[in-house]
């Protein structure tokens, strides 16, 4: 919430880090003891999941989990049956994630866009317009990156680049750990319109990229067999920069994304069918880009080397080809097209007085770009946990099997209020008397922690994003009902052996029953 407390984290060999973001805060948790270890993993997996899905509503979940694993194992104490206490859970979290989108409201102005991007970066007003300035400057669906500056204060630069959904081959070419990303600057990139299994075409590819001292990233329909295993083992044994992506798309689109993302690079696409193979490879027949950064799901290349020229002819072809369009599918693949080759990529600057400073402010310009994202894709709902507790009176509405999946709903049920309270709690309230006084309203009536005040939360522009809302709830039932029905924790332990651990036969395996 707006008044939630900071925690400050030891960090090895580094400085300490002072956040609230939710899943930076559950993955530093680490216990000696061996159940509360496998407790605090549950909960890092839960934080990764929702933060990867919505970008934000970590801290959500996580309550969420907690108080419905603790409601859902007081019923199985008292002799429920654990499995259908699961099954009406899960009725009742899609029955309110349902009405979750039903009373869901799209996010058309630029006013809301700041309203969200403010209230998910606790309330920053500067964050806010940050994130609403880059947005206006590629756009709603553009690329904006958040990277840690050097000054004292904030800026957005606009930057040649380009973004595709799809990511690196292998985890194994990662070489920014942290970030699980591979991010290179000065990069050679080949794209190949086939299936390379030998490393033979690749070659003199990789030659360049040693000579030269550059990274090489490889495009291509499918990398497999030899090839991959060797490019990954001169990664892993050598610190070879290279990277094997998949290329985007399906059959033409595919073709025609790579042939967009070369000419953006100054590169060229070879094609065996074409009389272009791999063998007549020459450096200028590669493109080349200032900073690559992947991840597991998508690729950006930014200060691409193409000519201008070329770039307006591809944008001329994409244009006729889009006025003759005769299906509105082939007409938003073109513009999508279109889009990847002109709006830029905005990176926003963060600036502050110390590392703590800029370290603590990225993590909420981070939260606010994801929330503002997920806020354009689903919509927003009244914020402070008021959309939740307006999901109880749906509940009553289901038909339930029997009585354990009716005590399962009710499960639930019980723990809407949660997120509300927490709020109240953290901003010197009671919880107990809010959550029950915004129970007892009705539409968008909340709680304003700021002002200790009950507000139409839209018109205070107390808001969420629908999708971090809903997935927060989804990823802490998802958890909590497993928890709930589990019968035992394994945990193992790595025995001491002449003063080392062992890789191999020194395991202890200790089982412990619930």
């Amino acid at each position: 919430g707006r008044k939630g407390r900071f925690v400050i984290l030891e960090q090895y060999k580094s400085d300490p880090k002072i956040t609230k973001d939710g899943v930076t805060v559950a993955k530093s948790l680490d216990f000696k003891d061996s159940i509360l270890n496998v407790g605090a993993k549950l909960v890092q997996e839960l934080a990764e999941n929702t933060n990867k899905k919505a970008g934000d509503g970590t801290t959500t979940a996580t309550v969420l989990a907690r108080a419905i694993a603790k409601e859902g194992i007081n019923v199985i104490n008292k002799g429920a049956n654990p499995i259908e206490i699961r099954r009406g859970m899960m009725m009742a979290v899609d029955v309110a994630q349902e009405h979750l989108l039903n009373i869901s409201k799209a996010v058309v102005t630029r006013e809301e866009i700041l309203q969200v991007a403010t209230i998910s970066a606790n309330g920053d007003m500067s964050v806010g317009e940050l994130i609403a300035e880059a947005m206006d400057k590629v756009g709603r669906n553009g690329v904006i990156l958040v990277n840690e500056g050097t000054a004292s204060y904030d800026k957005i630069e606009l930057i040649k680049g380009m973004q595709f959904d799809s990511g690196y081959i292998s985890p194994y070419f990662i070489n920014n750990k942290k970030e699980k990303k591979v991010h290179f600057k000065n990069a050679y990139l080949l794209f190949s319109n086939g299936k390379i299994t030998q490393i033979n075409p690749l070659l003199t590819a990789l030659e360049l990229s040693v000579k030269k001292k550059r990274p090489l990233v490889i495009v291509a329909d499918e990398i497999e067999g030899d090839a991959l295993t060797t490019l990954i083992v001169n990664r892993i044994e050598h610190g070879l920069p290279v990277c094997a992506i998949k290329s985007p798309g399906y059959a033409e689109g595919r073709v025609e994304s790579l042939r967009d993302m070369a000419v953006a690079t100054g590169g060229t696409v070879f094609d065996d069918e074409a009389a272009l193979g791999l063998h007549a490879l020459t450096e200028e027949h590669l493109g080349e880009a200032g900073e690559v950064i992947i991840t597991k799901d998508d690729t950006i290349f930014l200060k691409g080397k193409g000519k201008k020229q070329l770039i307006e002819k591809r944008l001329e072809l994409i244009d006729y080809l889009s006025e003759r369009a005769k299906h509105d599918t082939i007409k938003e693949n073109l513009e999508e097209r279109r889009g990847r080759l002109t709006s830029g990529v905005a990176s926003i600057c963060v600036g502050g007085q110390t590392e703590f400073d800029r370290g603590e402010k990225k993590d909420r310009v981070t939260d606010s770009l994801n929330a503002t994202k997920a806020a354009i894709e689903e919509g927003i709902v009244a914020g402070g946990g008021t959309a939740l507790i307006r999901c109880r009176d749906v509940l009553d509405k289901i038909n339930t099997e029997n009585s354990d999946q009716e005590l399962g709903v009710d499960v639930v049920k019980k723990c809407l209020h949660i997120p509300c309270y927490t709020i109240a709690e953290n901003a010197g309230a009671s919880g107990s008397i809010v959550s029950e006084t915004v129970g007892c309203e009705t539409g968008d009536v909340g709680y304003d922690a700021i002002n200790d005040l009950y507000v139409d939360m839209f018109d205070a522009g107390i808001i969420d994003p629908t999708k971090v809302v809903r997935t927060a709830l989804r990823d802490a039932a998802g958890i909590a009902s497993l928890i709930t029905t589990a019968e035992a924790v394994i945990t193992i332990k790595l025995k001491k052996v002449l003063g080392c651990f062992a890789a191999h036969g020194g395991l202890e395996v200790t089982l412990y029953f619930l």
